[in-house]
This record gives structure tokens, sequence and C-alpha cells, in this order.
């Protein structure tokens, strides 16, 4: 656990809310001890029938003092502590959302979905009981330990010994023990309940397979065995959390035992009175309140390590970014104009088979590409070694002679994107075309949409451009959408647009009308439009197929009308109408 980053910072920024913390808590503990103790010698006290009230008036006081002070105390320290921790959420929500805004674009291609969405919805939220629920319960109970054997250490050093080391294996080993056996325990059951999903996915997957081989029944008893054995390791996390708690009211009980005797002891030669049997006796029970959750709160800490482990991931990626330092005025430069170059560039994820194979390209400030192939013929992973989302395996990737990825976070103000499904949020239209720049004017939008030729449309909505887009912009249809998003591109302003299946899902009519709007509007950017097919193709200054990760056909449209008999074809029947 990478403590140093996610934990320790926070605990020295608010270190004097800390102090304040475990004071009161420690203060909430001891008026509930000192009410036990005041209750039991005023009991006591009164059975005596004293001479006079007076000789219990004080403790009737203290009683009503310390029964108030124990709910107000609890209270505060309860206010104090959440104030505290929330402000550490706050603060770490701040800093993830650093962490993962720059990367936005690169996000899937660095980290698993899952992960992500764990640490923005769980992550954050568990290390709050880091502090409520395991580190400000452990100082306490340690604190509460040295003033009670101190305490008693007056009375008795030999029996304060004696009590030390009962309290010593609640607050000590018994959460050490407990830690170390839940920590395999559930590391065990988390690697059997992995295994056991696998099996599920790969046998919901293969179902036709298991039907027709006849084997079913064999799936079924071997899928129960191992729901058997994680249904043994989590009844052992289940048993021995009954052993500790038999084990920690044992001690609570011997401890218990041994005050009575030692209280009787210590009347008997006259070292204390008679009511206070009961007050010493009582107290007992107020303080293994505090010691016993020690166990438990020790035993969440295995809980915590996915969370820290993810966020001390994230934290290292970030930091471990090896851009190269640019100046601004080559980050200026690229805004500008971008030159994009390939240079027998080779890429493979882990030891699989090469992804991008030997690739070239030179792409001038505006000059217009489309990249054609199958479904894995290596498109997707180009444009994001392109972004410099990826680094290549072997070869260079530059803009303007830099590496791709030495732009990291500059990259959406140099390379804008139009995928075949832009999210449209919840919010108005106008908001959602502002996207692309959030410093635009409203007269900024409106130009924007009506070069997409939306204007009209959205002025006939009910409230205009301040028209709510629904859920995934529910409101507009998919050409509608597409043209939103366009217009998002026109106001981002880069020098180079990536253009990933924009008509996919389209119509013919609406495709070609699309590609129409986007050509005209787009004109000087630099254009990389990966494809399926060739509807437009005409408008492109180099058409590539990829193949395998390999471009195996290059040319102008011309040149490849003219040489290759593969493309003419795929060109007639991809035009159901003139362009």
């Amino acid at each position: 656990m990478n403590k140093e980053q996610w934990l320790l910072p926070y605990i020295r920024a608010h270190l004097g809310r800390f102090i304040v913390i475990v004071t009161i808590a420690t203060l909430t503990v001891l008026s509930a001890a000192s009410l036990m103790f005041t209750s039991g010698f005023l009991i006591s006290k009164s059975a005596l029938r004293p001479e006079n009230i007076l000789m219990v008036y004080v403790p009737i006081v203290l009683v009503r003092t310390f029964g108030i002070g124990k709910a107000f105390v609890h209270y505060v320290e309860r206010l104090v502590g959440h104030d505290a921790v929330l402000r550490i959420l706050a603060k770490m929500r701040v800093r993830l959302y650093g962490i993962l805004e720059p990367q936005a674009l690169f996000i899937r291609s660095r980290f698993r979905t899952g992960d992500v969405l764990g640490v923005l919805a769980d992550d954050i939220e568990h290390l709050q009981n880091v502090y409520l629920r395991t580190i400000f319960p452990s100082i306490v109970a340690l604190v509460l330990y040295a003033i009670a054997i101190i305490a008693l250490g007056l009375f008795d050093l030999q029996f304060a010994l004696l009590m030390a080391l009962y309290v010593f294996i609640l607050v000590v080993v018994l959460p050490v023990v407990s830690l170390w056996f839940t920590k395999n325990k559930q590391r065990q059951s988390k690697q059997k309940r992995s295994r056991l999903y696998q099996k599920l996915t790969d046998a919901v997957l293969g179902m036709n397979d298991w039907v027709i081989s006849g084997r079913q029944t064999h799936f079924v008893q071997t899928y129960e065995s191992d729901e058997a054995e994680v249904a043994r390791a989590e009844r052992a996390l289940s048993s021995w959390a009954r052993w500790r708690t038999f084990i920690g009211q044992f001690i609570v009980g011997a401890t218990v035992v041994s005050m009575i005797y030692w209280t009787g002891q210590s009347v008997e030669n006259g070292k204390i009175d008679v009511p206070l049997v009961a007050a010493f006796v009582l107290v007992v029970f107020s303080l293994m309140d505090a010691f016993l959750p020690v166990s438990e709160a020790i035993d969440r800490i295995p809980r915590y390590q996915d969370s820290l482990q993810r966020l001390k991931s994230m934290s290292e990626h970030a930091a471990s970014e090896t851009h190269t330092s640019l100046h601004d005025e080559a980050i200026q430069q690229a805004r500008q104009e971008a030159h994009i170059q390939l240079e027998r560039v080779c890429f493979q994820y882990d030891a699989g088979q090469l992804t991008v194979d030997n690739v070239s390209l030179d792409i001038p400030q505006g000059k217009k590409i489309a990249i054609i192939g199958r479904s894995g013929a290596g498109k997707s992973t180009l444009l994001k070694l392109i972004q410099g989302a990826l680094a290549p395996s072997n070869g260079l990737v530059t803009i303007n002679g830099m590496p791709a990825d030495a732009y990291g976070e500059h990259i959406p103000s140099i390379i804008s994107v139009l995928n075949q499904s832009p999210h449209l949020f919840d919010t108005t239209v106008a908001n959602n075309i502002r996207l692309g720049n959030m410093d635009a004017s409203d007269e900024e939008i409106h130009r924007a949409a009506e070069q997409v030729k939306l204007d009209a449309l959205i002025q006939s909505l009910s409230s205009g451009y301040e028209t709510r887009m629904l859920e995934t912009g529910q409101r507009f249809s998919g050409g509608e959408r597409q043209r939103i998003a366009l217009a998002r591109i026109l106001l981002q302003n880069t020098p180079v647009v990536i253009l990933d299946e924009p008509t996919i899902g389209l119509d013919p009519r609406t495709e070609k009308d699309l590609l129409s709007t986007i050509f005209r509007n787009l004109e000087g950017k630099s254009l990389i439009w990966i494809t399926h097919h060739l509807i437009g193709a005409e408008h492109m200054d180099e058409i590539i197929f990829m193949e395998n990760g390999r471009v195996v056909i290059r040319g102008t449209h011309d040149e490849l009308m003219e040489r290759e008999a593969r493309y003419r074809q795929l060109y007639q029947l991809d035009r159901p109408m003139e362009m």
C-alpha cells in the first residue's frame, strides 16, 4: 500500500484536527467510563445507608454530569471527525480528477475500465473508513490503554501489569493474528472466486458446445465443486470472526473476574473502600468497548488494499509519464500547423502478434487520408499511436518532429476526434456544443451550428439553444447528433481532425449529407478518416488499405481506380448514389 501518497500526506496536513478528534474520542470513552465508575460507587455507597445525603450528593451530580457529557462529547466527536474526513475526501477527489483529466482521451488504453470505475465509485469512499473505523479507534484504544494502566498502577503496580497483559492481547496480539489469518483467507477466497467467475463466463459463452458434447452434467459437477471451495473459504472467515469474538469476550470475562478478586483483596487489606468495588468492576465494561473493536478495525485493512493499489498505480502512471519537455512555442506551433509522420512504426500488446506492423505515413498540414480495413486490421491502434496514447514498440510517431506522446495533455488542442458515437450530455444544446471551447460566446455557438446546418432546427425547438438534449441526446436523430459533435470540432479548431467512422449506422442519404458537411467545413485541416467503406473516398488525397496491421494497398483515388481491381469493385459496391 502506498500510504505515502494517499494517507500520510493528508494525516500531516490535518494533524491538528486528528489530535482534536482523538482527544474528543478519548474523552467520550472516559465520560462513559466515569459514568459507570460513579454509578457503581453511588449504588454501593447508597446501599451502605450513609449518615447524611450529602455523602452521595457529589456522586449523584457526577452521574448526571457524565451521563449528559457522554452524549454531548460523542456528538462533537462524530461532528469533528466527519468534518475532517470529508475535507480529506474532497481533496482526494480533486487530486484524482487532476490525475485522470489530462489522460481523459487515453484512459481506456492505459487502464482497465473496471479499475477506473472502481476508483471513481468506491475507492475514495473506502478510504473514509480508514480514518473513521481503523485509524481513529486504534489510536484511541492505545491512548486509553496507557491511561488505564497508569491509573491502575497508582493503586497496585503488580495488578496493573496483569491488566496490561490482558489488554495487550486485545489491542495487539489478537488484531495481528486476526489480520494475518483474514488477509490470507481473503486472498484465497478472491482467487477462487475469480477462477469461478472465469469458468462461468467461459461456460455461458460456450453453452452450445457443452450441450452438443453432452457434457453439461460434468460442467455442473465441476462448477458446484469449485463453488463449494469458495464457500469453504468464506465459512472459514466467518468461523474465525466468531472465534475472535469468543476470545475477546473470554479475555473480558477474565479481566472482570480478576478485577473482582483484586478489589475484594484490596478491601480486605484496607487499600480501598467498599463502594469502590462496584466502581472498579463496572468501569471495565466501558473501557472494553474501546478495546474490543480494534481487531475488527485492523481486519478491514485488506479491504483497503485493492483501493489503495489502484490509486497508487494511477498516481505512479501519471508521475512516470516521460513526456519530453516541450517549449510553449513548440506547442503553439503544433496548434496552428501539425505535420504528422510515422516511420516504420510497429506495435504489439504484451507478447502478442503485431497489431501495427512496419507502417509509414506522411501527413503534412492539410492532407486528407482515408484508412480502410476490416475490424482488427490495426486502424484503432494506429489512431492511438498518432494521438500519443500509445508509444510504438519500434519506429517513430512524430508531430512537427517531436514524439507524439511528448505532447501529453496538449494533444486535444492539436488533434480532435469525431467518432461513431459522440456522447451528448443531458444538458442544453448550447452547452453540448460549447464543450468544444468552454470560452465560446453564444454568437460563436450559433455560427458553428449554422455551419453544420443545424441552426434552423435548433431555432425551431421550444427553447431554442436552451433546449435540453435528454439523456445521450435522445431528442435528436443519429445524423443530428453527429452534426452537434461536428459543431464541437469546429469550436475546438484543431489543425488535425480524426474521423473515426462517424457515419456508421446512418442511412446512405444522411451519410452523404454529413460527409459533404464535414469535408466542406474542415477544409484546410488534416483529416485522418477511418472507415469500412469507400463513400467519399474521392475527396481524399491518399487512401490506405490495412490488413493484419500492415499497409497492403495505398495511393490516390484515381491511381487505385486505374490499377486495383479490388478497389474498383469495392468503390462501386459502396456508392449507392453519386457524391
